[in-house]
């Protein structure tokens, strides 16, 4: 009788058993129920944070600036160094670096230190591109590799999209009943969580790029990315007759140049601008600044225009704070279900046709509000069409760059969809803040109110943009669409 091979404890503990890919993305769901916590949870209480940190409801917007600014800059560097050392160990990275901001918050004792910790949360914004590269090189040779990663993307975005709502309703809900300090204690729990999701869930693969940590391409695209927000967060505070934001935004352009040319030389630089340039990347990567527009940049105004008197005003929908979670709520549920149907929209209408499709609804969704936006009934239209096409796209634009990358840059495409995502919200969030500047005087019952023009410039933008995706998508070979 032959006696099998033994294994030792030490190659038990370095070498896991294998685990499903079911399994997998069963673990992956928790980081994106938490991912979920996070974006969904603070939205019904900044107010409440304001009037605890002793400042006004506007200084609220630098939150939202400091963590744009973090989400924008970390990704090319940790989506390399998860093609580098393994998307495990910048999956653990990231996550404890979004638990210690989480953590500053409950302890936060000022606006400064308040304001790190919630720059620190950006981080959080390389989860799902990292989960989706895990799961494309998971399914390597399987022979259905497109197919099981827009699946498992699409069931993590529904994922993600549940718990946003679970998280705006929890905190609504809880603001009352608790102090703010243990009101932000359940979201720094739930991320610590994950770490342990993470660490026994997730096989611990190496990484498959070669080559070293291409140190000067971070600084240029730092430099250059830092720039350009840095112009837009002072074009916010400034306006637009500021001499200072349009300098820093052309110089932040102007050093794309010398980036551009000195990544295009490396044989392994931090942002592979060859790549990006080919005709399977470069069409979903500007979907998905495009896409940011709206996804991103819009937010503030629908609330905003929801809250507004039309008695007082002349427009607006009047509603209290009650319906906008409500609006919310049906934005959100219409992401989950086209994140959830894109499995099936992709088989009908194929790769390409779905992400077609996903851009003409959310255009669909933002033109609406031009001629209708007097009521509740139509918000509520609005925001589900354009939901059910967002929704599609959070969950495709991950998975079509990865299958149109080589296996050794998955982490890098996934995550460049959510930095160019990030940097378009960033732009459009800038531009809405101009379209939406304060009118009226001190006697005009309508000061402080944006102009009704401002709100229909917003609408036309996201519009516009989300039908220049199409167009963009449309005109892409199937052969790229559908790799």
């Amino acid at each position: 009788m032959t006696t099998p091979p033994r294994t030792s404890t030490r190659e038990a503990l370095v070498s896991p058993p294998a685990r499903s890919l079911a399994a997998i993305v069963g673990f992956l769901v928790c980081v994106e129920l938490a991912s979920g916590i996070l974006q969904g949870y603070y939205t019904p209480i900044f107010s409440d944070i304001a009037d605890s940190l002793g400042i006004k409801d506007a200084d609220v917007n630098w939150f939202e600036a400091a963590q744009l600014v973090v989400s924008a800059l970390v990704v090319p560097p940790l989506a390399r160094l998860g093609d580098l050392v393994g998307h495990k160990k910048v999956l653990l990275l990231s996550t404890v670096v979004t638990a210690v901001g989480s953590w500053i918050l409950v302890v936060a004792p000022s606006f400064t230190t308040f304001l790190v910790g919630w720059a620190l949360q950006g981080a959080y914004v390389v989860w799902l591109p990292i989960e989706v590269a895990i799961i494309h090189r998971r399914t390597a040779g399987t022979g259905r590799q497109g197919q099981l990663t827009r699946r498992a993307a699409a069931i993590l975005v529904g994922a993600l999209e549940l718990a946003v709502i679970v998280g705006a309703l929890t905190s609504g809900a809880l603001v009352e009943a608790t102090s703010m300090s243990v009101l932000l204690t359940l979201p720094a729990v739930a991320v610590t969580l994950c770490l342990f999701a993470i660490w026994f869930g997730i096989e611990d693969a190496p990484g498959t790029a070669t080559g070293g940590f291409d140190w000067t391409g971070l600084a240029l695209v730092t430099a250059a990315i830092g720039l350009v927000m840095g112009g837009l967060i002072a074009l916010r505070v400034a306006g637009p007759d500021s001499f200072l934001p349009w300098a820093l935004v052309l110089a932040g352009l102007a050093a794309l140049v010398p980036f551009g040319r000195y990544e295009a030389r490396q044989q392994d630089p931090m942002v592979d601008v060859r790549l990006l340039a080919t005709p399977g990347q470069w069409p979903v990567q500007l979907t998905a600044f495009l896409f940011g527009m709206s996804v991103l940049g819009a937010q503030i105004p629908l609330s905003t225009y929801a809250r507004t008197d039309p008695d007082t005003v002349g427009y607006g929908l009047g509603a209290d704070a009650s319906f906008v979670s409500t609006l919310i709520g049906v934005y959100v549920v219409f992401l989950a279900v086209g994140a959830f149907t894109l499995p099936l929209t992709s088989r009908l209408l194929g790769t390409r046709g779905a992400l077609v499709g996903s851009a003409l609804l959310v255009a669909a969704g933002y033109a609406l509000w031009l001629p209708f936006h007097d009521s509740t009934g139509q918000a509520l239209v609005n925001m589900a069409v354009a939901g059910l096409g967002s929704g599609a796209l959070v969950a495709a634009l991950p998975a079509s760059a990865a299958a149109a990358a080589p296996a050794d840059r998955t982490g890098f495409a996934t995550g460049m969809t959510n930095a160019t995502k990030t940097i378009g919200g960033a732009i459009a969030s800038s531009v809405f803040a101009i379209a939406l500047a304060s009118a009226g005087s001190i006697d005009d019952p309508v000061e402080g109110h944006a102009p009704l023009s401002g709100y229909l410039t917003v609408w036309a933008i996201c519009a516009a943009a989300a039908l220049c995706a199409a167009v963009v998508l449309a005109l892409t070979p199937q052969r790229e669409a559908t790799t």
